[in-house]
Formats: C-alpha cells, sequence, structure tokens
C-alpha cells in the first residue's frame, strides 16, 4: 500500500487507495488558482500519465471547491499570457487523464474554479454547491474550458445563461441539467466519490481507458475509433476471463432455479 504524498505546497495527493485522491489545499485564499497550484497540478498529471490511475479531485468539505483563479495574479497577466493558455491547458492536461476523474464540489466553483471542475468526467455535489462564471464582470472570459465544454456539457442555451446572463447554477439546476451525477450531505461528500471511483475501479481498466478515449474522441472518428478499440479489446485476455466469469455465474444461477 503507497502512501500519501506531502512533498506539494498548495494540494494533498494521496495515492494510498487503488485511485488517487487530490485536494486543493489552499483555505486562506477559498483555494484560488494560484501559478503554484497550477505547476502541482501539472505534476499529478504526470504522474498519472506515467502510471494511469483514477482520480478523485476535490476542494474539501469547507463550502468551496475553488473561488477561481488567483485575482491578483490575474490582473498582471498580459496579452503573451492568455496566449500562452496557462489555465486552459492544464485543464485540457486535466480532460486528457488516460482515466476517469471524478470532482467532489462542496460550496462555491466558480471562474476557473467551475472550469476545472467542467475538465473532470464526473462531478458530484452538495447542497450547497454553486456554479458560476463572473469573468465578463471582471472584463474577460471565461478563457479556460467553459465557453465550450458548457455547450456540451448543458446544451447552448443554459451555457449562455452562465456565460453571458451570469446565471448562477446552484445544486438541484446542476441535477437537472446533468452537470452533476448526485447531491450528497457535505459529510458524506468524498465517500460518494470514492464509491464511483470504486466501482469504476472494479471495471476493465483497459476497457474503462479506451471507452473514456472514444468518448472523448471527436465526432469525425466515430465510428472508425470503436470498431478498433473494440477489435483491440475482443484479443484481451482479460475480456475472455471476465465474461467466462460471467457466463459461469449465469449457469449456477439458472441450476439453482431449476
Amino acid at each position: 500500500m503507497e502512501r500519501a504524498v506531502s512533498e506539494f505546497q498548495t494540494l494533498i495527493f494521496d495515492e494510498s487507495r487503488d485511485h488517487v485522491e487530490v485536494t486543493l489545499d489552499r483555505p486562506e485564499t477559498k483555494n484560488a488558482i494560484d501559478a503554484e497550484m497550477i505547476d502541482e497540478l501539472h505534476r499529478v498529471c504526470a504522474i498519472l500519465e506515467q502510471r494511469p490511475r483514477i482520480m478523485v479531485l476535490t476542494g474539501g468539505t469547507n463550502g468551496v471547491f475553488a473561488g477561481g483563479a488567483d485575482i491578483a495574479q490575474l490582473r498582471d497577466r498580459r496579452r503573451d499570457d492568455a496566449l500562452a493558455g496557462i489555465n486552459v491547458n492544464l485543464f485540457e492536461r486535466i480532460r486528457k487523464l488516460p482515466m476517469p476523474t471524478v470532482a467532489a464540489i462542496d460550496g462555491y466553483a466558480l471562474g476557473g474554479g467551475a472550469e476545472l471542475s467542467y475538465a473532470c468526467d464526473i462531478r458530484v455535489a452538495t447542497p450547497r454547491t454553486v456554479f458560476g462564471q463572473p469573468e465578463p464582470g471582471l472584463g474577460i472570459i471565461a478563457g479556460a474550458g467553459a465557453t465550450f465544454r458548457l455547450v456540451r456539457l448543458l446544451g447552448e442555451s443554459i451555457a449562455k445563461q452562465v456565460l453571458l446572463a451570469g446565471q448562477w447554477l446552484d445544486s438541484d439546476q446542476a441535477l437537472r441539467f446533468g452537470l452533476v451525477q448526485s447531491v450528497v450531505d457535505p459529510d458524506d461528500l468524498v465517500a460518494a466519490a470514492r464509491g464511483i471511483a470504486e466501482n469504476m475501479g472494479r471495471s476493465s481498466q483497459i476497457a474503462l481507458r479506451m471507452t473514456k478515449l472514444a468518448a472523448d474522441a471527436g465526432e469525425a472518428a466515430h465510428p472508425q475509433i470503436e470498431l478498433a478499440i473494440q477489435a483491440l479489446l475482443f484479443e484481451d485476455a482479460e475480456k475472455i476471463d471476465r465474461m467466462t466469469a460471467f457466463l459461469d455465474r449465469r449457469g449456477r444461477k439458472s441450476e439453482g432455479r431449476s
């Protein structure tokens, strides 16, 4: 069993389970995403690219997932910083991680914090979770993924209500619109996210990884990508073992009923 890694300053990184758990840990700034946190999240991505595992990402259970980018740092950024894609490149890297990611969101997920959660594959919320994109009020756009991810996640109409009209989505709306998988009590949030991760962990890991790859592929890649992946998996020994075990279980149940 591996132990938690403590060398991060803005994160708590725990790989003591079959999945990894990453907690944003800047409570004094409401988990504002600063340059150091970005660098450390890139380090997490490098670890998971080298050894793919499911990730649970949370801001803790103190009522704030992430209050957005660090405004003091953001104010000093200029054109070249924007073109460098400091935040969007990180979030895209998270989006492209080989294995699924689960965001456990308690309280406010605003600006870049919301965009960080959109980069994850599955989101779990609490009754006090709120999503919002206040960037136009600060003279900028939601430039780290919201303008295209929200359209895909919510549809154009609702996405524009959030992006243009400044509508915040509470947990009930997020659940109704499918942005989150479930809404649970804050005390149960991490356990709920772990449950999702552990359930996925019981699947074939290569099949899970390939399913994410297919789901994230552009429309032009389908259905050829499914055919190629399925051809690969049909030759995989684990597929044969899992299907054989399924048929054996079904056979035993049939014998028990006869």
